[in-house]
């Protein structure tokens, strides 16, 4: 059973999560795998993956960003929290708690939607030996699906905005969207252009004078982990298009992304969401196991690979796509 635990955040905010931990050593270090959760979604969501991961020799370790969930304090309106804190200052907690609670172990993390995002952003994202995604993305609406690209864009980029500047915050769960969501967060997802730093903390300096976007940019070649990136054609968040966008950032890595079609496993569909439920654990599940065991894949697997070397020449610069209206 997953037993409570509270982690500090770099500035010492308070983050509630959940830690399975083996109470008999293995003959080697054991892993510890940190799950990242998606934008507004609570830990809870990922426990019975995380209860998969221990059963096959991980220790696990799952939190809720700020303002969501286990670490939700008081009213969202007087939360000040954008994407960039989940990363530099959460994430990065959650890894120095990982580094300093389970010396020695190498440090596996899981990231899905956002969460994969967020890894660059820690300082100590040198780290992490392994990293698998599912439908990991920064929300840019040009990359949504073409089918339902109107529509999404009219709710996260338009009315998701106009409630947050209303209210403060965003009451997405009476919405029946997700968690209630802090304001700064909504607004990096509604104002994402096609290179996240020139949408995030706009006027923001480095102590030495620099802009503090093009920083966080630079901050992604921290990462030297392989990365394996699941998406799958029925997601409407996480398209290849929005994949790989993600995964030029992670320049210093070899990048793997998969690209699963559900018929090809006799689905009928699997989104944004769904990999993580439990229906799924004997079908999509060793996929990922294989990968944080083996930083490999079985030989027969579904969908469609594309290879990214590590220290690829299509870096984060040749990410330029123009704002165009909105069309399908």
């Amino acid at each position: 059973m997953p037993e409570p635990i509270l982690m500090s955040a770099t500035d010492g905010y308070p983050l509630g999560g959940f830690q399975w931990r083996h109470t008999t050593a293995a003959g080697h270090p054991r892993p510890v795998a940190l799950i990242n959760s998606a934008t507004a979604v609570r830990c809870h969501y990922y426990s019975r993956f995380a209860d998969y991961l221990h059963e096959h020799g991980w220790d696990v370790l799952t939190y809720d960003y700020r303002g969501i969930g286990e670490s939700r304090r008081g009213s969202l309106r007087r939360l000040d929290a954008d994407w960039i804190d989940w990363g530099q200052k959460d994430f990065e907690g959650a890894l120095r708690y990982a580094a300093l609670n389970f010396p020695g172990q190498p440090i596996d993390v899981v990231g899905h939607s956002i969460g994969g995002f967020v890894i660059g952003l820690a300082q100590s994202a040198g780290r992490i030996r392994r990293i698998f995604t599912m439908g990991a993305q920064f929300a840019y609406w040009r990359d949504y699906m073409p089918g339902k690209r109107r529509g999404m864009y009219l709710k996260w980029h338009v009315l998701m905005p106009i409630l947050a500047h209303a209210l403060g915050h965003v009451p997405a769960k009476r919405l029946g969207w997700m968690e209630d969501t802090p304001k700064g967060v909504a607004l990096d997802w509604a104002r994402m252009t096609p290179r996240f730093e020139d949408s995030v903390r706009r006027g923001a300096r480095t102590p030495d004078g620099g802009p503090e976007a093009a920083a966080l940019a630079r901050n992604f070649e921290r990462v030297t982990a392989p990365i394996l990136a699941v998406g799958t054609e029925d997601d409407p968040y996480g398209t290849e298009a929005a994949l790989d966008r993600l995964l030029r950032y992670y320049r210093a890595s070899e990048r793997r992304h998969l690209c699963i079609h559900p018929q090809d496993l006799g689905l009928a569909r699997i989104g944004h969401f769904a990999f993580f439920h439990e229906r799924f654990r004997d079908v999509l599940w060793p996929y990922a196991l294989e990968w944080l065991q083996t930083a490999d894949l079985p030989a027969h697997f579904p969908g469609r690979m594309t290879l990214m070397p590590a220290r690829s020449t299509a870096g984060v610069d040749e990410v330029t796509e123009d704002m165009a209206p909105c069309t399908d």
